[in-house]
């Protein structure tokens, strides 16, 4: 495996073709597709969204790099509203291979606005099935490539135009390294006898980050610490009605929600339930505009908020808490009951191992000898564990009540395994399953 850790790794500060401008007008996109399609090879991607900022998680700037063409910097938020055909895009690139790392995080982006990768390597996925420690970008650069990569402005808010430079030159960086670091990255995985392997993982993440979104069942249940009220189903009220107010609040001015309300304040007027004026005004979380201290940058970046914050005034929180409070005992929501099954119906066997010791030891004794298995094929594989076989697989198929009636193989591809993995273990674990 390439390796150049020895040395002292430098600092790109720049890419080596300079810092593109943003992409912003229709012009300048045709001219941009005209380019993409006149290069080849792979086509290094990424985007920087406004998470913390702006009450949407759209893309607000993408990247791409493809040899022949440079680094290209699209807005699509620009684009979209001057009418830009995306076809237009896929059709510059083809069938060419996206890389992105973490692709899990971009792709959903990609396919609301319509961009449509036809394969992908995700150089996160090929750090981590390469046993590499660690495996963020600026640690799998800095591993194959002895390069550094600056994330000064990760946390921006990249919804801000115009973009300064600096940002500029971050977000292309990103990019700058990415179809060097698929090849070296290939190699690798061929040498391992991984790259199988990997092209299978690559499929199921397109497939999965390509997906329609799925909404979140019962959304305030998502606030922080949610469960500290699970007993309380007065406070659950107030907690869902001050989300529901912030959250259409947050949506009318497209704010992040954390910017109007902090979901601790959410916990404390849920605990507290303020009655009156005079209760309300002891809980000061409600009564001031969220101020945000990072040390960094970002201070004035959410201070740029503060005219849409002092817009909202302390008296909608009080109402929001009035309304909950009116309600009956009958109205009250409450926790529901944890589901059991994922995305894909599959029912989930317990995390808890105290309930599999205590309760169903021979369950527990089934589990370890399967994991022993696993762990040894990790270790002689130098793969991660959880690479070779998604944990939850495993604890379901150790909890099936009579293992014997069931083919292992079956079992596991039933639960979303991929062909890989499933001929990679399935022959062992079946031999320590009864």
């Amino acid at each position: 495996m390439s390796d150049v850790r020895d040395t002292q790794p430098r600092l790109l500060k720049e890419p080596r073709g300079g810092v593109p401008n943003v992409t912003a007008t229709l012009e300048e996109y045709h001219r941009a597709c005209e380019a993409l399609a006149e290069a080849n090879g792979s086509l290094a991607a990424d985007a920087e969204r406004a998470s913390g900022f702006r009450y949407g998680h759209e893309d607000w700037l993408i990247q791409f790099k493809r040899e022949g063409a440079g680094i290209v910097l699209l807005d699509p938020i620009a684009l979209t509203a001057a009418g830009a055909d995306w076809n237009e895009f896929n059709e510059a690139v083809g069938d060419a291979t996206w890389i992105l790392h973490d692709s899990l995080m971009d792709l959903p982006g990609f396919a609301d606005i319509g961009l449509k990768p036809q394969s992908l390597f995700d150089t996160e996925i090929a750090a981590r099935l390469l046993g590499l420690h660690r495996f963020g970008l600026a640690a799998v650069t800095e591993h194959y490539l002895g390069i550094t990569l600056a994330k000064e402005h990760s946390a921006a808010d990249w919804s801000y135009r115009p973009l300064p430079r600096d940002w500029r030159n971050y977000a292309a960086l990103d990019v700058e390294v990415l179809i060097e670091l698929e090849t070296l990255m290939r190699r690798d995985l061929k040498a391992a006898g991984k790259d199988e392997w990997a092209e299978e993982e690559f499929s199921y993440a397109l497939h999965k980050g390509l997906a329609p979104r799925k909404p979140h069942p019962v959304p305030w249940l998502r606030i922080s610490r949610i469960t500290q009220l699970s007993k309380d189903p007065q406070g659950l009220a107030v907690a869902k009605s001050l989300w529901e107010e912030r959250d259409r609040l947050a949506k009318q001015y497209d704010i992040s929600s954390s910017l109007l309300l902090a979901d601790s304040s959410i916990i404390e007027a849920a605990t507290h339930k303020p009655h009156n004026a005079a209760q309300f005004r002891m809980l000061r979380s409600l009564n001031e505009r969220v101020r945000m201290h990072t040390g960094t940058e970002q201070d004035k970046m959410f201070e740029r908020y503060a005219p849409i914050q002092r817009i909202v005034k302390p008296k909608v929180w009080k109402g929001a808490i009035d309304r909950a409070l009116a309600l009956k005992p009958s109205e009250w929501p409450a926790m529901p009951v944890p589901e059991q099954s994922d995305d894909n119906g599959v029912v989930n066997a317990p995390r808890s191992m105290k309930l599999w010791q205590q309760r169903h030891p021979d369950r527990y004794e089934r589990l370890q000898r399967v994991r022993k298995v696993i762990n040894q094929i990790a270790e002689d594989t130098r793969t991660p564990s959880e690479m070779i076989i998604k944990p939850q697989i495993v604890r379901n198929l150790c909890w099936v009540e009579d293992p014997g009636m069931i083919d292992v193989m079956d079992f596991l591809y039933e639960q979303g395994a991929r062909n890989w993995q499933v001929k990679l273990i399935a022959p062992s674990v079946s031999g320590v399953i009864m």
